[in-house]
């Protein structure tokens, strides 16, 4: 090892990584099942894409699939 790299602390590559957005919880109630016609999950109405991104949206594209929930829910509620 060299003397450079002896006791120091590894660089964590920042290039690219967005800051995560807590603001807007997530809708997930538990009920993680994907409906195989529609490829939502029966409990939240997600799509396993939406899901997945969910930690890295930001707030603004978190309401957007919020929004998105109601028109699927089809009943004005969000959850």
């Amino acid at each position: 090892m060299s003397e450079q790299g002896r006791g120091a602390r590894p660089r964590r590559r920042s290039r690219g990584r967005r800051t995560i957005d807590h603001s807007v919880p997530s809708p997930c109630i538990a009920v993680c099942t994907i409906d195989d016609a529609n490829g939502q999950c029966l409990g939240c109405h997600r799509t396993i894409d939406e899901i997945r991104d969910w930690p890295i949206l930001s707030r603004e594209e978190k309401l957007a699939v919020l929004d998105l929930l109601v028109e699927r829910r089809g009943d004005g509620t969000a959850s």
